[in-house]
């Protein structure tokens, strides 16, 4: 039986790492288990190295 397709894959993830670092901006980035991924960007983006706690987004970027 074949596994089911991937709703996101790495390279998407490191797509967005690079737009995101080629923007230098500050920005959260996270992945939802239904395969969203959001760009947080502002000032009020946390920098963290787990997951990102809630707080209000001045952006939103949805890809």
């Amino acid at each position: 039986m074949p596994r089911t397709a991937a709703k996101v894959t790495q390279a998407d993830i490191a797509r967005t790492v690079r737009a995101v670092a080629q923007a230098r901006v500050q920005a959260v980035i996270e992945v939802a288990p239904d395969g969203t991924i959001r760009v947080l960007m502002g000032s009020s983006a946390p920098v963290v190295a787990g997951p990102a706690k809630q707080f209000e987004a001045e952006e939103e970027i949805v890809m």
